[in-house]
């Protein structure tokens, strides 16, 4: 056991990870909303998972089973991201890194800009919220064209943070964010994946 593994990710929940590994038990728990929030759209609803205890609790095993190694922090992307960056965090015996929208957190902040479908939004974090060279794990709960999750790690990288993986519950593997990151030199791990958007 690493020096910053939690007693909680033993063995044991390694080999449930290991044996679950397509994660159908979790996938099931995700609800598929047609037609949200516009014509075409199939939204994943991960907060049927969230109500679920056995499911997220098995779910956040999973991913402090995928970690690379000890972390320093976890960071999550506002909003649904701090709820398993928590909990993640919680697991990994590390610290919470608030990554939210420009002009959400108090005293000096540092930001990134990032492209939307039609036009541009930002994200912040506190510019001392992590020492150079911090091992920091960055999670949320969905990836789809990687927008946010791309400029998460641009203003981590910008804080001097070492982005060791970004772990997401969701991919869309047909919009193209994970590949997109992991151009970007960043390892990434996402329990299910669903076909279409």
């Amino acid at each position: 056991m690493s020096t910053n593994e939690s007693p909680e990710i033993s063995a044991a929940s390694r080999h449930v990870a290991a044996a679950n590994a397509d994660n159908a038990d979790l996938k099931a728990l995700i609800r598929t909303i047609p037609d949200f929030p516009k014509p075409g759209i199939q939204f994943r609803d991960v907060t049927t998972l969230l109500l679920d205890r056995c499911g997220f609790s098995s779910c956040v095993g999973r991913m402090a089973a995928a970690a690379p190694g000890p972390v320093d922090l976890v960071a999550g992307v506002e909003a649904r991201g701090f709820l398993f960056a928590g909990a993640l965090a919680d697991r990994l015996n590390a610290g919470v890194l608030l990554i939210r929208k420009d002009g959400k957190l108090p005293g000096a902040t540092i930001a990134e800009d990032y492209a939307l479908e039609y036009g541009q939004d930002r994200i912040a974090m506190h510019a001392d919220a992590c020492a150079p060279d911090a091992r920091v794990l960055l999670v949320d709960d969905l990836i789809a064209t990687g927008g946010t999750a791309r400029a998460a790690v641009r203003l981590l990288r910008k804080a001097g943070a070492r982005v060791v993986q970004a772990q997401f519950l969701v991919d869309l593997p047909e919009l193209g964010g994970a590949d997109a990151l992991r151009k970007d030199g960043v390892d990434v791990h996402a329990l299910v994946a669903f076909e279409g958007h």
